[in-house]
């Protein structure tokens, strides 16, 4: 698919892109796989807004994905690639050999009519092909990567995504991420073979604001624009600097950068080596 660029009639459309959805099935619907998604409008069960900016945006239904890919040796053919409002990426309808249908992600440049499988052995090195990390060739492209065998996908699923597979020693495989991070995983752990699509996604220019309201994103004030009993940016006269030395949240706590994982999680033995441009933990 490729980027599709609007001719410049108005301010918004001056700066809007969306990806050329030619490729993309529209009338491929399975009922079954599909459920109502309730708008929180980022509230928690006790209605206190725990998320902020959320709210309003189109009405939409969650596809029922499959990220354990636990039917295996019965090969699927890939009958629709279809648009997921609630991920980057796209999203293939596979009819297997029994008649049962499920989503998975899709692969790149997987088209339809495809057959894809997955296995407990080695199988083919294909686009679409799910087995265990020990089967798969060292120097792949990886992606909906499991962390606990039998657990599902966790990691690399967004659009474009994908992993390399550097080397299987022992009981673990060596993963290297998209962020760079070599870490350490399971080799009984399922991946798919391949990189996600849409890859174009990351190039989108959403344009104007109208277009965030309708993905339920609601508007953002500067906290430098708020008073000091709103905001620790707050107060002053005029446009002014923040006034301290780092940026804070609503809350104090230090934000623009800062890293948020855990120290001494117990998972931190695995990770061989951290991300390039780590920030110095607070």
């Amino acid at each position: 698919m490729a980027i599709k660029i609007y001719k410049p009639i108005s301010n918004a459309r001056r700066q809007m892109s969306t990806v050329d959805g030619s490729g993309i099935d529209k009338k491929a619907k399975v009922r079954k796989l599909r459920k109502a998604k309730k708008n929180t409008g980022g509230r928690n069960s006790q209605g206190r807004i725990s998320v902020r900016h959320r709210g309003g945006g189109a009405k939409r239904q969650v596809r029922i994905v499959d990220f354990k890919r636990d039917k295996f040796d019965v090969p699927a053919k890939i009958t629709s690639v279809e648009y997921d409002p609630n991920r980057s990426a796209n999203i293939a309808l596979l009819n297997y050999a029994d008649g049962d249908k499920r989503y998975i992600l899709a692969p790149a440049n997987l088209k339809k009519g495809e057959e894809v499988l997955s296995s407990r052995k080695r199988i083919e090195i294909k686009p679409g092909n799910s087995m265990p990390l020990e089967y798969i060739t060292v120097g792949s492209l990886i992606h909906n990567i499991e962390l606990t065998p039998g657990k599902g996908a966790e990691i690399v699923r967004s659009a474009g995504g994908w992993a390399k597979l550097m080397a299987v020693e022992g009981k673990y495989a060596q993963i290297k991420l998209p962020s760079s991070e070599i870490r350490l995983v399971p080799k009984q752990c399922l991946a798919t073979i391949g990189q996600v699509s849409n890859p174009e996604h990351i190039r989108i220019k959403i344009g104007k604001a109208g277009r965030k309201r309708h993905m339920g994103i609601r508007p953002t004030v500067r906290g430098k624009s708020m008073n000091p009993v709103d905001h620790p940016h707050g107060g002053g006269e005029g446009g002014c600097p923040i006034g301290m030395k780092h940026p804070k949240t609503p809350w104090g706590k230090p934000a623009f950068g800062v890293m948020t994982r855990k120290k001494n999680r117990t998972s931190d033995r695995l990770i061989i080596s951290r991300r390039k441009n780590k920030k110095k933990r607070n």
